[in-house]
């Protein structure tokens, strides 16, 4: 019996989510009300806060549930021999990172997360936002660091511009196929751009 409970909780907090994705877009974030969600899922007001104190509760479970920090993509990689590679660590990185993001749920979340997203009373989810790129940043910047002192980074280039070079390019082609994704296949561009990017911040060969 406990363990029926347990899978039957499993499911409602899965469908709230599932809910909560399709209002937020629906509506955006600010517009979306906690008795939509609960009903939409098929559920009671008090069943949803059983499972999230609050509206900006839901809508972090709803984007750790496809969330993968970079940090992780690139350890999933599992080449010891990265470490005294930054560079093409970060290019792997990426290009997982793309396959991780191309697909319909991922695209729904991220699509809420960069344009349907607004302050409110309950909370401020651009805080979130501002959470996960900064997060990215470290992440480009500690690499770009360790280039630099392997002397693998472009003469003349500090880590701190590369890393903004690398993370506005990242930014504005992911929020161009956010835009129009049927136009646009990240799969094919996002690895290309990776590609390119890193080519420009690489220290040419002696």
């Amino acid at each position: 019996m406990v363990r029926r409970t347990k899978a039957e909780a499993a499911a409602t907090r899965e469908a709230l989510l599932d809910a909560a994705e399709e209002v937020f877009l629906e509506r955006g974030v600010a517009n979306a009300s906690l008795d939509l969600i609960s009903r939409r899922a098929g559920v009671t007001r008090g069943a949803l806060y059983w499972h999230f104190r609050n509206k900006g509760d839901l809508f972090r479970a709803m984007l750790d549930r496809v969330r993968m920090p970079f940090e992780d993509l690139i350890t999933a990689l599992d080449d010891p021999t990265l470490a005294d590679r930054p560079l093409e660590a970060l290019r792997l990185g990426c290009h997982a990172g793309v396959k991780h993001l191309d697909t319909p749920h991922h695209r729904r979340v991220h699509s809420i997360l960069l344009h349907h997203c607004e302050r409110s009373t309950d909370f401020d989810p651009l805080e979130v936002k501002d959470e996960i790129a900064d997060e990215c940043r470290e992440v480009f910047l500690r690499h770009f660091r360790q280039a630099q002192i392997n002397q693998q980074l472009r003469e003349g280039l500090t880590p701190e511009q590369a890393t903004r070079l690398f993370h506005y390019a990242l930014s504005g082609q992911f929020w161009e196929w956010l835009r129009a994704p049927d136009a646009y296949s990240l799969r094919e561009h996002g690895p290309e751009l990776v590609d390119t990017l890193i080519g420009l911040i690489r220290r040419d060969p002696d």
